[in-house]
C-alpha cells in the first residue's frame, strides 16, 4: 500500500510540475508562428537567434517540445507582429510585401553548416550583410540587392512600365528606407 501511496504522490507531483512548466514562458520567448517550407503553420512561442546564428528556436505553447530552424528551412517566422522571411538561407525582415517585397537582411548565414541527413552542407547565404535592402519578386524568386549606387536600375527592372513607382524609387537614392514607399505604389497597382 505504500509502494502505491508514493507511487501516486511521485505521479500526481510530475503531473503538477508539467502544468506549472506549461504556463510559465522560458526566458528570451516571444509569442509567434513560423510558417514551414511545406506550407505547415505552427504557433507557439519562438525565440529568435537571427543575428548571431541564423537561427530560431521553436517551442510549443506547452513548451515540450522545441525545435531550431534554421531559414532554409522555413518560409516565414513572425515573432510579435515582426515578420521575417527565410530566403536562400538567410531571414530577411519584412518592410512590406506583396507581388514584390522589401526586405533588409537580418542573419548572414555565409558559413555555417546544415546538414542533409548526416551529411554537413557549407551554406552560401546571400550577398550583402545584415542591415542591407533587398526588392524580392514573388512570381520569379527573384533576389536583388539595392545600394544606393544600382537603385535607379533595380527600380526599372522591378518596376518597368509603373511610372509613379519608379519615379518614387528614384527619389530613395540617398535614402533607401523611401524605395518603401515605391513598392507600396506598386503593388497596389497590381492588385
Amino acid at each position: 500500500m505504500r509502494t502505491i501511496t508514493l507511487a501516486l504522490s511521485f505521479i500526481l507531483s510530475n503531473i503538477l510540475m508539467q502544468a506549472t512548466a506549461q504556463t510559465e514562458i522560458l526566458k528570451g520567448y516571444k509569442k509567434g508562428s513560423l510558417v514551414l517550407a511545406d506550407g505547415t503553420v505552427s504557433t507557439g512561442y519562438i525565440k529568435e537567434n537571427i543575428r548571431k546564428k541564423a537561427t530560431v528556436a521553436f517551442a510549443d505553447n506547452s513548451f515540450l517540445n522545441k525545435k531550431n530552424y534554421t531559414a532554409g528551412e522555413i518560409i516565414s517566422v513572425e515573432i510579435e507582429g515582426l515578420k521575417y522571411a527565410g530566403l536562400q538561407n538567410d531571414f530577411f525582415k519584412v518592410i512590406c510585401e506583396g507581388e514584390i517585397s522589401y526586405l533588409q537582411k537580418a542573419s548572414d548565414a555565409k558559413g555555417s553548416i546544415v546538414y542533409n541527413g548526416t551529411d554537413p552542407i557549407v551554406v552560401n547565404g546571400t550577398e550583402g550583410k545584415p542591415g542591407d535592402y533587398f526588392l524580392y519578386q514573388n512570381s520569379s524568386k527573384q533576389l536583388t540587392l539595392v545600394t544606393e549606387k544600382n537603385v535607379a536600375d533595380v527600380a526599372t527592372l522591378f518596376f518597368k512600365d509603373n511610372t509613379n513607382a519608379t519615379e518614387k524609387a528614384k527619389l530613395a537614392k540617398t535614402d533607401l528606407l523611401q524605395l518603401k514607399e515605391a513598392v507600396i505604389v506598386f503593388n497596389s497597382t497590381t492588385k
